[in-house]
């Protein structure tokens, strides 16, 4: 399937690895079966934020869909976790978020966790493919302040903007995140 993007690009995604994080075992079968259905040939399961937190020191997965609501830390636990700069693993992985609720609220605090993508239960194939095009083929900058590590929250950078410039004052640092679609291009 091409992306429909501002590129043509095909994406190999069995050049990816993933980390699925679940509590419900049917949620992580069709995750995995989505993801098999794309190309993916290497993708883990969690069935709680600790485990999945191991698994992702252990696999370093480039991709991690995590849903919110889990036994021992939930998924958002787990975003903070995989964003601290000093731990073991890629703090640049990914993360896409599933839940059941998507109010305004619980995306602003997912995304002031660092997760890079939310998705809405129930989940389509399209949906969920679209969220992994996005991460891979239009990385956003990741950035570094005092009280913040993950991809930048500013998703419209328009230069229309006239109000105040919160990120105006304080040490600011913009990385840029390996690429997965160097790793995940194929030939079209």
């Amino acid at each position: 399937m091409p992306y429909q993007g501002r590129t043509m690009y095909r994406i190999d995604f069995n050049k990816l690895r993933f980390l699925i994080c679940d509590d419900n075992p049917h949620m992580r079968r069709i995750l995995r079966t989505l993801l098999h259905s794309f190309g993916a040939r290497e993708v883990y399961e969690a069935e709680d934020g600790a485990t999945a937190l191991e698994m992702y020191t252990h696999y370093v997965p480039d991709i991690v869909i995590t849903d919110w609501s889990m036994p021992i830390f939930d998924g958002l636990e787990l975003a903070q976790m995989i964003r601290q700069p000093e731990s073991k693993g890629n703090p640049y992985a990914p993360i896409i978020m599933l839940t059941g609720h998507s109010e305004k609220r619980r995306v602003t605090v997912a995304r002031d966790a660092g997760v890079t993508e939310f998705l809405a239960k129930p989940i389509s194939a399209k949906g969920l493919y679209q969220r992994i095009m996005n991460v891979v083929a239009n990385p956003r900058p990741f950035i570094k302040t005092k009280t913040y590590f993950g991809p930048d929250r500013r998703r419209n950078t328009t230069t229309t903007y006239i109000g105040p410039e919160r990120r105006g004052s304080g040490e600011v640092e913009v990385l840029q995140q390996p690429s997965l679609l160097e790793k995940a291009r194929s030939a079209i």
